[in-house]
């Protein structure tokens, strides 16, 4: 690099630091007396310039390297971690309160995450009705008390309406089907769900007698036992999946089908997975514990196992499907999958109608069989209250007649006792997360539309409580009869 000046090259050397770079050629040269070095390079009496950015640079970083050890650096970049973090995650003004956190996990460290609905009861005595907490990537705002609720989800429906982006639900329903999706592939997939499973009986007496044609499987099936100890859990899933099956699928499956065994066996461990610690952990750290083994994994792998098995039932509907004639929630679905053929914007696909079966069984399975399996526990903890619901049912109904929704207003007691294990079992304290999606106000507090979790809990005192007006062996029920018959919080 250089220029010629009369008949030779100019070279030079350029001295850095305690140390020289040579620039040019071979041999060197000195700068003239009124040359003159500043921060872009080497400046000489002519208009030309010699860069030399690239070798400052290097030294610059070696001094550095020098100066600093690796430990300091290290320190260095764990504290802007933190103080990251701590900007992120700061309370805007008028937040709801809550506990302090920490760095990146919040109030983790908070909560039993084995019964963390119990854990938010002490939050409520010390931050009231509406407080946060943080769980690592979610801020979490949790509503308490029915008025704080109904002000949420009734009067302010609209804010709060939609789901937000859970790391195992993203990486599971990716926004489809209908508990997890927003906008409208949320009202397409709800309003479509509704009409066809009223159609298909829903509320109706056609669905009753499937109900009570289903018992009867059951209570065969409880007979076969012969008076032995048996766990009831599969029994009562199988006869309660059969009631979704002939509406999704039009057939019921025997309770010794194995394909049927393994779709309860999977559902069954997918709830339990769901509520595990680690998975509560995996949304809170998703980027770390997606590369890490353990329950999660199996997770994931029971969903997929599960979306086959719906996939398979399609499959089948499709080979004998006629477009005229709905048999079942499939066929209807297939049917609006050809109407809207050709619409690159409609909602309604095989992968839609997969996420959408699945969600209608979670929801008509898991909690019909553990509200059952509560009632038989506390059927056999108070005896004495067995022993009246057994005679309310042999007077209204006696031994032939079967059970029927008709026959309510005439077995209070009975009644009575469905609701108050309803209440005791509490089987959803936390509802499906919500998320606002406009800046708004709730109980005096602003809550942000950045808010990705909001909870609703239910009554966080029920749990202190016996069976009120039932295990004090009175024949009138509090919960069901006068005044309580319209209490708010049942409707």
């Amino acid at each position: 690099m250089g220029r010629k000046e009369g008949g030779g090259q100019r070279r030079c050397e350029l001295g850095m630091g305690g140390g020289a770079g040579k620039v040019g050629g071979a041999g060197s040269w000195k700068p003239r007396p009124q040359t003159r070095l500043d921060h872009l390079g080497l400046r000489s009496p002519k208009s030309w310039r010699l860069a030399a950015m690239p070798l400052a640079l290097g030294a610059l970083a070696e001094a550095v390297w020098t100066a600093f050890r690796p430990s300091t650096i290290l320190l260095g970049a764990v504290a802007f971690l933190f103080f990251a973090d701590f900007l992120k995650k700061r309370r805007p003004k008028n937040y709801p309160p809550g506990p302090p956190r920490l760095p990146f996990i919040g109030n983790l460290f908070h909560l039993d995450l084995d019964k963390g609905h119990l854990s938010l009861q002490r939050f409520v005595k010390k931050y009231g009705n509406v407080f946060s907490l943080d769980f690592g990537a979610l801020s979490s705002v949790v509503i308490t008390g029915l008025p704080f609720i109904k002000e949420a989800f009734v009067h302010q429906d609209k804010n709060f309406s939609n789901r937000p982006i859970v790391p195992i639900q993203q990486r599971v329903f990716k926004d489809k089907g209908v508990v997890m999706s927003n906008g409208q592939v949320w009202k397409e997939q709800r309003r479509f769900a509704l009409t066809t499973l009223r159609n298909f009986g829903l509320g109706k007496k056609s669905l009753e007698e499937r109900i009570q044609e289903e018992a009867q499987y059951l209570i065969q099936a409880v007979r076969e036992e012969n008076g032995q100890p048996f766990n009831p859990h599969f029994k009562i899933n199988n006869a309660v999946s059969n009631i979704i099956c002939s509406i999704t699928f039009g057939k019921r499956f025997d309770y010794q089908d194995d394909q049927f065994q393994e779709l309860l066996k999977l559902l069954d461990e997918v709830m339990c997975l769901q509520t595990s610690v680690w998975c509560q952990i995996y949304n809170i750290i998703p980027w770390i514990m997606k590369f890490l083994p353990g329950p999660h994994q199996t997770l994931f792998s029971n969903w997929e196992k599960l979306k086959m098995f719906v996939a398979h039932v399609i499959e089948n509907h499709r080979r004998d499907w006629n477009p005229a004639e709905a048999r079942d929630f499939i066929d209807a679905y297939l049917q609006e999958i050809e109407k809207h053929k050709g619409n690159a914007t409609s909602s309604f696909q095989e992968e839609n109608l997969i996420f959408t079966t699945l969600d209608l069984f979670f929801a008509g399975t898991e909690t019909t069989s553990t509200t059952l399996r509560w009632s038989l526990l506390y059927m056999a903890l108070y005896p004495e209250i067995q022993e009246k619901v057994q005679a309310e049912i042999d007077r209204v109904l006696g031994q032939s007649q079967q059970p029927s929704t008709a026959a309510r207003e005439s077995m209070p007691y009975t009644n009575a006792v469905i609701h108050e294990v309803q209440r005791m079992g509490n089987i959803i304290p936390l509802n499906v997360p919500r998320e606002v999606a406009e800046d708004t106000t709730l109980a005096g507090y602003h809550l942000p539309k950045v808010i990705r979790d909001l909870l609703a809990a239910s009554d966080l005192q029920v749990y202190t409580f016996k069976m009120v007006g039932i295990s004090t062996g009175k024949v009138t029920c509090i919960r069901v009869l006068g005044n309580h018959l319209h209490r708010e919080r049942y409707i």
